[in-house]
Parts: structure tokens; sequence; C-alpha cells
């Protein structure tokens, strides 16, 4: 049967079991019954699997095609976020506090959606494709933990993967070639001063004030620290501080994020940020320290990869589903299945306004347009084919 066949015959497939698994959301390294349904799902199709057995979330399954080959991988990332959903769908989350807010109910669907294409067409498949459900995407260690089960990503030779994309039209896709999505890092500050009464600030050192020096001095490191053509974010997320309203608070916690292509930039970051923070409290008669994790590397597509995903985007959807897109500041694991291996990371079109899917990702009020989720499987599903074919004399 023909892929773009296929693609209309799994449309109702694709997007109910994406609204099935927006009913039961599970965050990072919680997603045991994601993993059961889905494993549940692949046994309906015969697919082999193999539950990740550290945690027991997340799973590897393997298709043989008709033909020897060698191997590619395609992967889906299946956790959720602690959102409250507002959102009036019969659809909505039953797990108070949990939502699937950023669209991975969508890839778990897509890739199985991309299974049964693979099936259908066996006969047009030179060598193995893995399937990849991944957990913790949102902790940027699901790829990492993920890599250290089984032999899987030793025996690939390329790996392919996709994101539900608010900022692309719906029934369009984004691939590009080079810096997708950025790097991003996570930071905690800790500012100690010392507390007292409201009514005599002389006898204290306000921990507020100095947090709100920190968070405003920060943001000189972007706008003069480093050039206005390098692409750098730094956001302070959450800040603590203060237990009633009339006490001086002597300790504050800040946690935030930072975010650039550049490696280079990575490297000073860290430096630079702890000089203007110990700097800045000193000058209140404080003291603060910052903890700086790497979490993410920037998500680079492969040239080769990039031709062939675009390609397969042409033979489902057509020349014009291809949209074109600026790299994001945001930030995915799927980076560290790139540091040794081709691949490609597309942006799957989920825009439509006239459906209500205009809200950003994480957004209490996120919803996409599932109607077109069943053209991402079928280029889930081609991109493995073209690749295992063009590489087939390589490796047969």
């Amino acid at each position: 049967m023909e892929i773009t066949e296929l693609v209309k015959m799994l449309e109702g497939y694709v997007r109910d079991l994406r609204r099935e698994f927006h009913q039961y959301p599970e965050l990072s390294y919680e997603e045991i019954e994601t993993t059961k349904r889905i494993a549940a799902e692949l046994e309906t199709m015969g697919i082999p699997y193999e539950i990740h057995p550290e945690k027991n979330t997340g799973l590897i399954a393997i298709i043989h095609g008709a033909h020897e080959g060698s191997a590619v991988a395609l992967r889906a990332d299946i956790d959720a976020l602690n959102v409250t959903e507002i959102n009036d769908v019969d659809f909505k989350s039953r797990h108070e506090g949990k939502m699937h807010a950023c669209g991975h109910d969508s890839h778990i669907a897509m890739l199985l959606g991309a299974a049964r294409m693979l099936l259908a067409m066996k006969d047009d498949i030179y060598g193995t494709v893995y399937l990849i459900f991944q957990p913790a995407e949102e902790l940027g260690s699901g790829a990492s933990y993920m890599m250290r089960f089984g032999n899987w990503y030793d025996e690939i030779g390329a790996i392919f993967g996709a994101h539900a994309w608010i900022d692309t039209p719906a029934g369009k896709i984004s691939v590009k070639e080079g810096a997708n999505l950025a790097a991003g890092d996570q930071f905690t500050i800790r500012v100690h001063g010392k507390s007292g009464h409201a009514s005599q600030p002389q006898q204290t050192v306000d921990a507020i004030v100095v947090s709100a020096a920190i968070v405003m001095n920060l943001q000189s490191i972007v706008s003069r620290h480093y050039s206005a053509t390098e692409p750098v974010v730094l956001t302070i997320g959450m800040l603590h501080s203060g237990d009633r309203f009339n006490i001086i608070a002597g300790e504050a916690v800040m946690e935030g994020t930072t975010r650039f292509f550049d490696p280079a930039i990575g490297a000073d970051l860290k430096s630079t940020m702890e000089r203007i923070i110990i700097d800045t409290a000193h000058a209140y008669g404080a003291t603060a320290e910052l903890e700086y994790k790497e979490m993410v590397l920037p998500t680079i597509n492969d040239k080769e990869c990039t031709a062939i995903m675009s390609q397969a985007v042409v033979d489902v959807l057509g020349k014009d589903a291809l949209f074109d897109i600026s790299e994001t500041m945001g930030g995915e694991d799927f980076a560290y299945y790139l540091k040794h291996k081709p691949g490609c990371f597309a942006f799957v079109g989920i825009y439509n306004p006239a459906v209500g899917a205009v809200h950003s990702h994480h957004s209490n009020n996120f919803t996409m347009d599932d109607s077109v989720l069943s053209g991402g499987s079928g280029v889930y599903a081609q991109s493995a084919i073209n690749w295992l074919k063009l590489h087939r004399k390589k490796n047969t």
C-alpha cells in the first residue's frame, strides 16, 4: 500500500491514540502506565519490544524489513509536565496537576502510527527500524537513559525525531539543516543575607533586595557582554524568599535557565554569571553562590539526513508541505543521540486557530490540530525507509 493511502487510512487511529494518551499524563521517569499502554499497542501489531528495566519506563521496539540491511532509529518522547489543564474537552487530563502540555502525547501516537505503516510496507524496508519510546525528555536526561539500554544505539546508522510545533501551521513540516534547537542549561542561585524585623531594615541584609539586584544585573550579560548577533537567553524562572509580611528575608533561592548555540558562549556563561552574582551580593553585604548544570546540547541536523527527511515530507505530503522556520532557543535532549550519530529532528505543524490551537507549549491552554498527525507518522516511516534504501549497498 502507498504511504499516502496509509496516512489517510490511519488519520483517526493516530488522532484517537493521541487523545487517549492525553488523558493519562505521567511525569518524567514516572511513565510506567504509559509504557505499558505502548507495549500493549505494539503487541496487537506483533512487534517485539523490551521495556527498560532500570525504572520500568521507556521501551525499544524493533521492526525487521523484508530485506537485509543496516539499522535506523525513530524516536518519540513520552513524558508530561506539572501543568494543570484548563481546556474544556472530553479528553482532558484526568491526572490533576499533570498535563501533556508540550505535545509528547502526539509524539507517542505518531510513532505508533509509523509502526503500523512500516508493517504495511515491510517489502520496502532494507534492514531494521528501531522504535525508541523515551521517558524524561523534560529533565534532559531521558536520551542518555535510553542510550545505555541494550546495543541499539551502536547498531544504528542514523536517527530521526520530530516535535509537534505550535509555531508551524497544521499540515506543514519544517526540516532544516544545521542548528535547530539551542543548548539548555539549568542553574540555582542561593543568596544569604540577614533576617530581621521589617521596621528595622538597618539591622538586616534583605535577601529579596539582593536577589532583585542580581536578577537585573544578570540581564546585562545578554545585552552587553555578548554580541547582538549571537543568540543568548538567560531567564530566572523561580524566586523564593521570605516567610511573613513583616519579616525581612535572610535567605533566597532562584532557579533559571540559559540557552545558546555557540559552545564557547556556554563555557563562558558560568564564570560570567558567577562573577556578577558574587560581586552584586557583596555590594549589599550578602553572600551568594551559583550551582550550574549542563542539561542539553544544541540540536544540529546532519546534512544528508536533513535531505532524506525533507524528501520524505515531499513523498508523503507534497512539496508544499515543507515550511521554513528559524532556529528556536528551546532545547531537546534528542541532541545527545546526534553527538555520535547523524540524524534529523523535524517540527510537525499543529497551529490552527479554527480548533483553538494557538497557545504556546507548556501553557495550560495548550492544544493542537491532531487531524494532521498521521502525516507526521508517514514522514517518520518514509524517512526510515529512504535512509535504509540509500545505505543498502554499503550494508548488504
